[in-house]
Order: C-alpha cells, then sequence, then structure tokens
C-alpha cells in the first residue's frame, strides 16, 4: 500500500510539474450596445423601469466622442475598437483591384491585390472576423447604415463578407447585414460586399 502511494505521488508531482502556464489577462470592458428602448414579447415598445432589458440598464463602456476619428488617409479610426475602416465602404475598385460584390473567395482575392498593391499606402489590410463586422453597428436603429453615413462613412451597403466560416461546414461564412444589424452565414458562393479593415 505504501508503494502505491508513493508512486501515485510521483504521478501527481510529475503531471503538475508539466501542466502550461495560465496567464489571465484583466477585466475587459464590453461597450455599450446603444440600446435606449425596452420591448415586449410582441415587439413593441414599453417602459424600461423594473424591465432588466439593456435599454433600461445600458450596461458597459460608454461609447467615445466622436466614435470615429479620420485619419486623412481614406480610413476612419474606430476609437471603440482601435480598428481602421475604409470611408468608402462600397468596395471601391482600387487600380488593379476590382470592386463591386464577390464571393468569399473573390473577397479574400480582393485583400490580397489592396495589399499587394499598397492601397491607401498601407499593406495590413484584412477581411473583419464577424465580430469585428458588427461592432460597426448601431443597434439603437433599425438601419445602421444611416447613422453610419452621418458618421462619414460613405456607400454603405445591405451586407458585408466576414473571414468567418461558419462552424456548420467550410462550404459557408459569417456575413452581416448592416439594414437588419443580423449575422448570418451563407454559401461562400453568393455575391457579397467587402469592407476592409485595418
Amino acid at each position: 500500500m505504501r508503494t502505491w502511494r508513493i508512486a501515485l505521488s510521483a504521478v501527481v508531482v510529475f503531471a503538475v510539474s508539466f501542466m502550461p502556464l495560465v496567464v489571465h489577462a484583466g477585466a475587459v470592458a464590453l461597450p455599450q450596445t446603444g440600446v435606449t428602448k425596452c420591448l415586449d414579447a410582441a415587439g413593441l415598445e414599453i417602459p424600461c423601469v423594473g424591465t432588466g432589458q439593456d435599454g433600461e440598464i445600458r450596461a458597459g463602456a460608454a461609447w467615445p466622442v466622436p466614435r470615429f476619428t479620420d485619419n486623412s488617409d481614406g480610413t476612419f479610426l474606430d476609437n471603440l475598437t482601435g480598428l481602421s475602416w475604409m470611408v468608402d465602404a462600397g468596395t471601391p475598385t482600387a487600380g488593379l483591384c476590382a470592386g463591386g460584390v464577390k464571393n468569399w473567395q473573390g473577397a479574400l482575392d480582393y485583400i490580397a491585390c489592396l495589399n499587394n498593391t499598397g492601397y491607401l499606402g498601407r499593406t495590413d489590410w484584412r477581411l473583419p472576423n464577424v465580430n469585428e463586422l458588427e461592432s460597426l453597428l448601431n443597434i439603437a436603429s433599425a438601419d445602421s447604415r444611416p447613422w453610419l453615413g452621418s458618421q462619414g462613412f460613405v456607400n454603405v451597403g445591405a451586407s458585408y463578407w466576414s473571414s468567418t466560416t461558419a462552424a456548420s461546414g467550410s462550404l459557408n461564412a459569417w456575413y452581416l447585414t448592416a439594414s437588419s444589424g443580423s449575422p448570418s452565414y451563407t454559401g461562400k458562393t453568393v455575391t457579397i460586399l467587402v469592407w476592409p479593415v485595418r
């Protein structure tokens, strides 16, 4: 019995010695959603008092004012996320890089072309992930396009590809509908706009 306890202790010490070091980051402040109204189950507006809904609580970090800063190079810096977005959200033609709607592979090829040609003096463009796209929305608005336009963006379209492949299968990817604020996924052969980020 004593030999077994010694062997077990040695195994535990050995296992603990080789466990990976886990480093925990500090607290993350999630931004406020911007929602200021409360709705009942039927979607009708109700007084917010006592609902516990986001329109009442308004938890999270306040949005910076201004939300976006003009980098004077064809991009806006999002002061909330630190991301820089192209001011022209309409997937513009840029030199040899043909603009317009693209399938998912075409979106990746467009980004590669922007980087290869140094579009706006940059070579670090990428296709945003679905969470980064969602961060552009003002969900207090039924349609975020007018709000984005009021912030200075031009040619804001209805839907944009993300770099996020759907867990349901590698033939699908997530996209964001700016008009409804609804992320969803579809087949990678569908053609949608591209909004590069860096």
